[in-house]
């Protein structure tokens, strides 16, 4: 049996169809769906790109600070960055400065990768568009939210 709920039922805010929460979640499911898309060809996960991204912009990282950036937990980094290393994307060491901290530095093998993934970006957009929404307005509300909610209003860089 199907019921309609309306404005006056007290059961209308526990509808799927109204929660943010499953909005946001079965949009990030679907734009994960196209990154894999995008990214295979590339061998890379779209958590594995996130890495690169940032590996892209400074060469070598510590880990510590690239799990900032990402925003992922040591859990999930280390388990990621030890199947970069094993596909010969990064390197892991000491800091010869600190022995206790581990730097993620790209390989030149992960350093070739970028010159191939200069159009990800550009695919991502196009399968976007369709949505008609600005996109850069849509980024930025995003992060406006995450920082309301209590998240950092921009990774750490």
């Amino acid at each position: 049996m199907t019921t309609r709920a309306t404005d006056s039922d007290p059961d209308a805010n526990l509808l799927l169809s109204r929660q943010l929460c499953f909005a946001l979640h079965s949009t990030t499911l679907a734009l994960g769906r196209v990154y894999a898309r995008v990214l295979a060809p590339l061998g890379l996960t779209y958590t594995q790109y996130l890495a690169m991204l940032v590996l892209w912009e400074t060469d070598t990282v510590p880990v510590k600070r690239l799990g900032a950036r990402l925003m992922l937990d040591s859990g999930t980094l280390t388990p990621l960055l030890k199947r970069m290393e094993t596909a010969g994307l990064v390197a892991r060491r000491r800091d010869p400065e600190d022995e206790r901290r581990v730097l993620v530095t790209l390989t030149q093998a992960g350093a070739a990768l970028k010159e191939q993934a200069r159009d990800v970006p550009l695919q991502i957009a196009g399968a976007c568009r369709a949505s008609g929404l600005d996109l850069r307005a849509l980024k930025t509300d995003l992060e406006a939210l995450r920082s309301a909610l209590g998240g950092t209003s921009a990774p750490p860089q």
